[in-house]
């Protein structure tokens, strides 16, 4: 399996909100074995590639929940984001689809080329979690399935993020060591970007 970084972005949607919404926000409900779930459903847990990270955000969980579910705005935002196209109108929700595409890199055994993801949420509870799932589909380049976790938790000072992902493929299965880095690779570049956008926001609107 060759290296994939702009894969690694692919399979990450977004949640937070209950602060906008005047909700609370419940904890990230727990699977057996401490595995985070979104309304009792998680990552695969058959997957062979696999990668779980965090991080605090020092934001209101608005500003979070705005960035991550305005999801035709992520190019502004997010370099591997090409082009984004929501399927259905309306704010995210369970059934939601969009369509969008990031650049793949040559490598010796898969050629450069651009991949299509269509997004699907499976699960959302808001102010708490999302789950999504979906393809991504190239020339010469395919995952069968990432399924993509996460889960907002408003803590002292911010927003704890936490993310998990896994995918599935005959391709990627190939080397499984190489796409499992290239997974964490990407999830901790999203929570960078995410974490470094959101706070700046909050420094411009000081």
């Amino acid at each position: 399996m060759p290296r994939i970084r702009p894969l690694a972005t692919l399979f990450a949607i977004p949640l937070a909100v209950a602060a906008a919404l005047g909700m609370a926000t419940p904890p990230a409900q727990a699977a057996s074995g401490g595995a985070s779930t979104c309304r009792g459903q998680g990552v695969d847990p058959a997957a062979q590639i696999r990668h779980r990270t965090d991080t605090v955000i020092k934001a209101p969980l608005s500003t979070v929940w705005k960035l991550q579910t305005d999801v035709e705005r992520w190019p502004a935002w997010q370099a591997p984001v090409l082009t984004m196209k929501r399927l259905d109108p309306g704010p995210l929700r369970k059934g939601s689809r969009f369509r969008w595409t990031t650049p793949a890199p040559a490598t010796p055994t898969t050629p450069e080329t651009t991949l299509s993801i269509t997004s699907t949420v499976r699960q959302l509870q808001r102010g708490s979690c999302i789950l999504w799932k979906g393809p991504a589909i190239g020339e010469g380049l395919r995952i069968d399935e990432g399924v993509h976790l996460w889960t907002f938790t408003q803590v002292r000072g911010g927003v704890r993020v936490h993310t998990e992902e896994t995918w599935t493929g005959e391709q990627v299965e190939a080397d499984v060591p190489t796409a499992t880095e290239a997974l964490g690779r990407g999830l901790e570049q999203w929570l960078r970007d995410l974490k470094a956008t959101a706070e700046a926001d909050q420094t411009d609107s000081r």
